[in-house]
């Protein structure tokens, strides 16, 4: 199985990858304007995301580059931080960071695109070599959402996933293996 080629995601090269995707289609226009909008608006409000997917799962909060909470839309070079239910991060207070790399809007007659693409890093009051996460630095993951004529996509493609096996201690590397 290869990876999809997606504008603006980047190019897999090494170790594992995945495309995730879900596609709901809409013909009536002012519903997938109005639905589109909703999403659009959640895309953005990343402190929120744990809210709009359900108690279980992952929760997310923003930071700056100078790692102070904020809660504003993301920008390049804002940090996310990452609790994931179960054994934390040792390093991080238990918590996995990732650094937004890349924010972007794509629009022509058909089509409207939102994109956030992020990659692990240290934490933003860390020491930067040490990265807060399960992957190394050389993995991405890629947010998208898409407005078609008819339809709404979400999409979230991880690429270069590799466990990241630096400066960690025994029981950091045992759960960054069994995470990924």
């Amino acid at each position: 199985m290869k990876a999809k080629s997606i504008r603006g995601v980047p190019i897999q090269y090494k170790g594992s990858f995945h495309d995730t995707e879900s596609q709901k289609n809409i013909i009536v226009p002012e519903i997938l304007d109005n639905k589109f909008s909703i999403l659009k608006n959640r895309f953005y409000s990343i402190n929120y995301w744990n809210d709009y997917s359900g108690n279980g799962f992952a929760d997310f909060n923003l930071f700056n580059s100078l790692g102070l909470h904020i809660d504003r839309h993301p920008r390049v070079g804002d940090f996310i931080r990452i609790d994931i239910p179960g054994p934390g991060n040792v390093g991080s207070k238990g918590y996995d960071w990732v650094r937004i790399d890349e924010i972007t809007l794509t629009t022509n007659d058909e089509k409207e695109i939102h994109l956030i693409t992020c990659r692990p890093s240290a934490s933003p009051k860390g020491n930067p070599k040490h990265i807060e996460h399960f992957y190394s630095d050389s993995a991405t993951s890629t947010f998208i959402i898409e407005k078609g004529i008819d339809y709404i996509k979400v999409g979230i493609y991880g690429r270069n996933e590799i466990p990241n096996t630096k400066n960690k201690g025994i029981w950091t590397l045992v759960r960054n293996f069994i995470v990924t």
